[in-house]
């Protein structure tokens, strides 16, 4: 038996015998796809497992995450940080082998994959950022970006249409260093993929301006084909038809469904296993052939690094300055150390939408931040995302800095996730808050994976008008807050998008999403404040002398109501704090004391006032207090007209604050 061949029945052995030890998980996949695999971690992949964040690593994306053993006993069988134990605890509390991968929990794994598509969505967003970089830094003698983003995906990532979006996006930037593997074994979890879909997926693939490559997954010298034409190709991303026998080597599995997300049992791996020429009897067994397989890949990637790093020195010598931009993208946080100098204070501005002081924002920070890198879902001129001056990024313009991603939101999410995961970059993307139904998916794995995504979400109420209840924002605001680790920032006044954005940039280990006005609000007192205190989530915007007799709680539009409100209430010699809270979920994990501070707990008499769903403030206004809100949809209509009808008037937040001192 050769070697090649120990390495694929090893990674074939490995799957089956984790999965049966867990009783949990989906044999077939690994098992139809372990010679694919195995030929292009053996021969092509350059990444070196003693280094695995090495930045000019080709990258590789398990798309159909529930294979998680084929990527497993490739990473522990190439070197990377993952014990035997390990496998033999998949699935279990605390492993490093979860059901599906989770990066940061596993050396090597490139991204979080599970719901289905996003593994490709991201990976258009690796291969991107490779575009990118390598048209800002690499000069002639000097690649310090070169690589490849290879994908294994399946039937059902095909099928998706997050998947649709990002390839289609994908086809039209060009991006020849995309490859994908399509584990074409015509089989889902309810049965033959003819039940639902009869398409011609290659057909589609190159309709989106991909080059299609078809292969016998089984066969690895057609697999070596495939991949060859794929990597000669720079100009078209490629799907390589690759296909398979799902449960290849089942007796009495391959090819049915029964082989996708159930155990093989006891007996049906001892008939694979005697039918490959192994050893029945023998559990998790790895020869010392199926390691010495991917010798290869060890020293390629040793090479490549030992390589780069003399490379980069020479680098330093003849391009300093680009030197020193590259260690700052990638060595630290990514941010310009006067950070909080580059913010525009406003002075001057008495009125602005916060979309248009995002707008502002972006461009103030842009010259000094070559790694801020974004654009729009189509809604560039509303969500104010163009950096002024800049080309868009485009196949024949890769330094370009403006990403038109067309009416693909959650596209657009996904991809932005893949250009964080990348590292490098700072994406941020924007659409209005209504449409982050469209991108939710990609928004939850943004925080699961804790990446730096800055969502821009202009329109970010009824107040955006006559579009009507469609695009008019209720649930939304409060829908995202229900995310763990994403951070929600709802701005009242142009200074306070600017810190919110510093914010933002500072958050290196979550999301965050900007919730952005159409309609032009009031620059307000004390928000200078903001830029040292946003980092609280809520602060103190005015106060008077004393315990406070009532506590107005106030975000982005509904601010200026609260300020407006306590004005007249102090003269009539009423004691009223304003609060700003920006962020709630950001207040809510501040220390106690800190909170208290804010938030006196002998102080009841508390009024929220947010145009959206009351739902959630009670753990702000407690018992006692109230929430003005919108636990309705919005309706069509000017704005001011919508103000007075729905109560967001400072009239009616005197009203109801009297009521509760009375």
């Amino acid at each position: 038996m050769s070697k090649e061949q120990v390495a694929v029945n090893t990674i074939r052995t490995l799957a089956m015998d984790a999965i049966q030890a867990a009783n949990s998980g989906h044999p077939g996949m690994p098992m139809g796809m372990a010679d694919a695999a195995a030929v292009l971690w053996g021969d092509y992949l350059v990444t070196d497992p003693t280094h695995p964040s090495f930045p000019d690593r080709d990258r590789f994306v398990l798309s159909a995450g529930h294979g998680s053993m084929l990527l497993y006993s490739l990473l522990h069988l190439s070197g990377h940080d993952l014990s035997l134990q390990e496998l033999k605890d998949f699935r279990q509390l605390h492993s490093q082998t979860p059901g599906h991968p989770e990066v940061g929990e596993t050396a090597g794994v490139e991204t979080t994959t599970g719901p289905l598509g996003q593994g490709v969505a991201n990976a258009v967003g690796m291969a991107m950022a490779e575009a990118r970089l390598a048209n800002v830094f690499n000069r002639e003698g000097f690649n310090l970006v070169d690589h490849f983003t290879y994908v294994i995906a399946g039937d059902g990532c095909l099928m998706e249409g997050v998947c649709a979006e990002a390839a289609s996006f994908a086809g039209h930037q060009g991006l020849g260093k995309l490859i994908v593997l399509w584990d074409d074994n015509s089989i889902t979890i309810d049965g033959e993929t003819d039940l639902a879909i009869s398409e011609d997926e290659g057909a589609r693939f190159a309709a989106y301006g991909w080059q299609v490559v078809s292969c016998d997954a089984h066969d690895r010298a057609d697999v070596r084909r495939a991949l060859d034409l794929a990597r000669g190709d720079l100009d078209r991303p490629t799907l390589i038809c690759a296909k398979s026998h799902i449960g290849f080597g089942s007796p009495n599995k391959q090819d049915t469904a029964g082989a996708h997300g159930s155990p093989l049992g006891e007996q049906e791996i001892r008939l694979v296993k005697e039918g490959m020429g192994w050893d029945p009897d023998a559990h998790f067994l790895v020869p010392a052939e199926a390691v010495d397989y991917f010798d290869g890949l060890r020293q390629r990637g040793s090479d490549k690094r030992q390589a780069w790093l003399s490379n980069f020195a020479d680098y330093e010598k003849s391009h300093p300055e680009l030197a020193t931009s590259w260690r700052q993208l990638h060595d630290g946080d990514g941010l310009p150390e006067n950070l909080d100098a580059l913010l525009p204070r406003f002075e001057g501005v008495d009125k602005q939408a916060t979309r248009a002081s995002n707008g502002d924002v972006i461009n103030a920070l842009a010259p000094a931040m070559p790694n801020l890198w974004g654009g729009s879902a189509d809604l560039a001129g509303s969500n104010k995302t163009m950096v002024k001056g800049e080309s868009a990024f485009q196949r024949h313009d890769r330094g370009g800095r403006n990403l038109h991603y067309g009416i693909r939101e959650h596209g657009m999410a996904a991809i932005m996730n893949g250009m964080a995961l990348h590292g490098g970059v700072i994406p941020y993307g924007g659409t209005f808050l209504t449409f982050t139904d469209y991108m939710r998916g990609s928004m939850r794995l943004s925080a699961l994976m804790k990446q730096r995504v800055i969502y821009v979400l202009t329109h970010d109420s009824i107040f955006l008008g006559e579009d009507g209840p469609t695009h008019q924002s209720v649930e939304h605001a409060m829908a995202l807050r229900m995310i763990p680790d994403m951070q929600v920032l709802r701005p009242g006044d142009p200074r306070e998008t600017a810190a919110c954005w510093a914010l933002a940039l500072r958050s290196t280990d979550q999301p965050s999403s900007l919730l952005l006005t159409r309609q032009s609000l009031p620059a307000l007192e004390g928000t200078d404040n903001a830029y040292g205190m946003a980092r609280f989530g809520g602060y103190v915007l005015s106060d008077s002398e004393g315990t406070p007799d009532l506590i107005l709680i106030g975000t982005g539009s509904e601010l200026q109501l609260c300020a407006a409100a306590a004005d007249v209430l102090r003269g009539e010699g009423k004691r009223v704090r304003v609060v700003s809270m920006l962020g709630a979920d950001r207040f809510l994990k501040q220390p106690k004391a800190y909170r208290d501070s804010v938030l006196p707990v002998d102080c009841h008499r508390r009024l929220s006032v947010e145009a959206g769903v009351t739902w959630g403030w009670e753990r702000f206004v407690g018992s006692q207090g109230r929430s003005i809100g919108l636990d309705r949809f919005g309706a069509s209509a000017p704005a001011e007209h919508l103000a007075e009808h729905f109560g967001f008037t400072v009239d009616n937040v005197l009203r109801q604050a009297r009521e509760l001192l009375a």
